[in-house]
């Protein structure tokens, strides 16, 4: 990524109760979820929304047959769709559900920020919460021992539910946290995020922000998104410099924000909120970590209870874009960038040694019965992040003109602790 000549201050969204707040009026598009007032399950098993002029829309039929908080809340299969009102309002009021303000408590601080709902088994009142590492961590690196949290329409003091930190990585700002047992949740209509297929997610696209801004509540503000893939730096609280894999979007973000979902109209997450540029001449350049790359992180992190950092597969390569190129498709009305990835560098010691070569061009990965093309970068990189112990890497190259296919076996000597 080519830097600005610029220097362009991105700080972390975080909200610290002790600042003096500011407040700057701007003319960005920001709403209310369109006056929702509030939402509700149905004995039908529908989601209502009701808005502030007494007026209430269907959102679509709840599925309630499936539980289970390894493979999330099926109150997913919400349909969302526009009869009597827009999608963004709707989209909206299911993000809003699946959405939760944090409070992380320290020995002399507390800040506020946000997280989603990621999978929830609203029988026994568990779940796990998505969020960003700096959400839960202060300006020493020190984890919040004390974090709270609140779902909409639930945001008083009496109705806190606590949650514990599972893990985290500092490396992708990402963190999990868990709930147990809540009566809070049980009596609920709070819902499990739905996740986007990260493979249809293109600039251009509606994103909508829910998030708990300056420490106000959950909240929505929307935009669309400016660039589906960049890589931004960011001095942390321990000075150290970390370079994070994130979406550029125009949506309107604050301190707060961080730990936030980032919605398309079909109320189905496509990034967490983590980072926004701080200048005066600048408005509304904001940041998310995209899905593909959220999700491996969280899910990795739950897989493995007995760590609390991240871990990692690491092939030991290192890869660069040979040749880039934007594709634009009549029939979708979409425009993405197609890339040739290579090898550019293997680190000596570690697995791909001996069998990739510098130059090898990318073509697939597989993992069993799961295979990506790599027409990006980053696709290597989001999937290995789901590579786990004793799995069988398939890639597919292309060296001196020629296709075929080189496989890996992941053994302890590739973990890392990320």
């Amino acid at each position: 990524m080519n830097l600005p000549k610029r220097k362009k201050n991105i700080f972390l969204m975080l909200t610290a109760l002790c600042v003096l707040l500011s407040i700057t009026l701007c003319g960005c598009y920001t709403f209310e979820i369109n006056g929702v007032k509030s939402t509700h399950v149905n004995e039908d098993g529908d989601l209502i929304v009701t808005y502030f002029n007494g007026r209430k829309e269907n959102a679509g039929p709840v599925k309630d047959d499936d539980k289970d908080i390894d493979g999330g809340d099926a109150y997913n299969n919400i349909t969302i769709n526009s009869q009597g009102g827009s999608d963004l309002s709707l989209a909206t009021a299911k993000g809003l559900m699946s959405t939760v303000r944090i409070i992380s408590k320290y020995a002399s601080s507390l800040s506020q920020s946000a997280g989603v709902i990621y999978k929830l088994d609203k029988s026994a009142g568990d779940a796990y919460i998505l969020t960003n590492y700096h959400a839960v961590a202060n300006s020493e690196n020190d984890i919040s021992d004390n974090i709270s949290i609140f779902i909409y329409g639930s945001e008083i003091n009496n109705l806190a539910i606590s949650a514990e930190y599972v893990g985290g990585s500092m490396y992708y700002d990402i963190a999990i946290l868990k709930i147990e047992n809540s009566d809070i949740l049980k009596s609920s209509d709070a819902i499990a995020v739905k996740v986007a297929d990260a493979d249809n997610i293109f600039v251009g696209e509606s994103a909508i922000a829910i998030g708990n801004p300056e420490g106000y509540g959950l909240s929505a503000t929307c935009g669309i998104i400016s660039v589906d893939s960049e890589n931004i730096n960011i001095t942390v609280e321990d000075r150290t410099e970390v370079s994070f894999r994130v979406m550029r979007i125009d949506t309107a973000i604050n301190h707060g924000n961080s730990g936030g979902g980032l919605y398309n109209t079909k109320g189905e997450l496509i990034g967490i909120v983590n980072a926004k540029t701080s200048d005066t001449s600048i408005e509304n350049i904001a940041f998310a970590i995209p899905i593909s790359t959220a999700c491996a992180v969280a899910d990795s992190i739950i897989d493995h209870p007995d760590h609390d950092t991240l871990q990692r597969a690491m092939l030991g390569v290192v890869v660069t874009t040979a040749d880039s190129r934007a594709v634009y498709d009549a029939e979708s009305g979409r425009t993405t960038i197609v890339e040739k990835v290579s090898v550019s560098q293997i680190s000596s010691g570690f697995i791909a040694e001996g069998i990739l070569a510098e130059g090898d061009i990318l073509k697939t990965i597989s993992i069993g019965d799961r295979e990506k093309q790599i027409t990006r970068r980053f696709h290597l990189i989001d999937f290995m992040l789901t590579a786990r112990l004793g799995d069988t890497v398939d890639l597919k190259i292309e060296r001196n003109g020629e296709e075929t296919t080189v496989s890996f076996v992941i053994t302890e000597d590739c973990i890392v602790s990320y």
